[in-house]
């Protein structure tokens, strides 16, 4: 004999899987439709019995409270009967409702992971720009150390740290002329 478990009559069913309360609530009361029955005579016995106790009639209000027992009892026979009738398929909908659970949060965290690696090409990208920048400035400032404009000017003190004091002082009076 195979291990496999057993059809269900679900199977094929995607609504049986996809369901909201209302629908869940009409789906099990057609399952096991005696159930709402044994409460529904056990409301009719107890409101004979109220009925009967106002009218003052004893014999009416204890047969009346020994269907309500009858009545009860057979609610629960009929929840014990249906509960093993369908424990399989609640089996089943219990697995499939894990398995809804962890396939939600792995969307989740895939969708976190793409979110993180996006952010990490975009930080990556700024980061590249900005090196880009910083080497352009780096070439232009050592073409401009290269070849010094018109326009610029050096202090003597620029120049006496490279040459000393007593130069920088002629190159400062041969500017004045």
């Amino acid at each position: 004999m195979s291990d496999a478990p057993l059809p269900s009559s679900f199977d094929g069913d995607e609504d049986f899987y996809s369901e909201n309360r209302m629908q869940k609530l009409t789906r099990r009361l057609r399952e096991e439709p005696l159930i709402p029955l044994g409460c529904l005579l056990t409301c009719w016995a107890l409101l004979g019995a109220s009925r009967a106790m106002k009218a003052g009639d004893h014999n009416t209000t204890n047969r009346m409270f020994r269907r309500r027992i009858y009545a009860q009892g057979f609610t629960i026979a009929a929840m014990a009967a249906g509960s093993m009738y369908w424990q399989e398929d609640r089996e089943k909908r219990k697995e499939y409702d894990t398995l809804q659970q962890q396939k939600k949060a792995q969307e989740k965290r895939d969708a976190w992971l793409r979110e993180l690696e996006a952010r990490d090409e975009e930080d990556k990208a700024f980061k590249a720009k900005v090196e880009r920048r910083r080497q352009l400035a780096q070439e232009k400032a050592a073409k401009q150390k290269e070849a010094p404009s018109v326009t610029e000017t050096k202090s003597a003190l620029e120049a006496s740290e490279e040459r000393g004091v007593v130069a920088a002082v002629m190159d400062l009076l041969a500017r004045r002329r």
